[in-house]
């Protein structure tokens, strides 16, 4: 059943799942997929959706359920989402700077072993 989002900040998953048709346990697994799906917790634990991460659940759901996108193939196509302001881009984290640092080391290491 989908209902009119109602104008708050946060929203309770029950209500996302309301709001977009997409059932909660749907919701918990896309964002073990989608990295850039992390909505906030509250003091309880309990996820709080704001109106971005709603923007978000719905272009997945378009990619998935009406353009025939598998879950990798999703992926790849959100990064192409960068256009609408209400989608947050992937987060990049401490982890991924510190890989992207050692890949660059590790390609300037081989083009020397290389050149040798």
């Amino acid at each position: 059943m989908r209902k009119k989002a109602p104008s708050r900040l946060y929203y309770s998953i029950t209500e996302v799942a309301d709001m977009t048709g997409v059932r909660p346990h749907v919701l918990r697994y896309w964002e073990t997929e989608f990295k850039a799906l992390r909505p906030k917790k509250n003091r309880a634990g309990n996820r709080i959706y704001r109106a971005g991460d709603i923007k978000l659940i719905q272009l997945i759901k378009k990619l998935l359920y009406e353009d025939g996108f598998t879950i990798a193939g999703a992926k790849r196509k959100l990064p192409h989402a960068k256009g609408d302001p209400d989608v947050k881009p992937p987060r990049r984290t401490k982890r991924d700077d510190l890989l992207e640092a050692l890949k660059k080391d590790l390609m300037e290491m081989k083009q020397i072993l290389e050149s040798a």
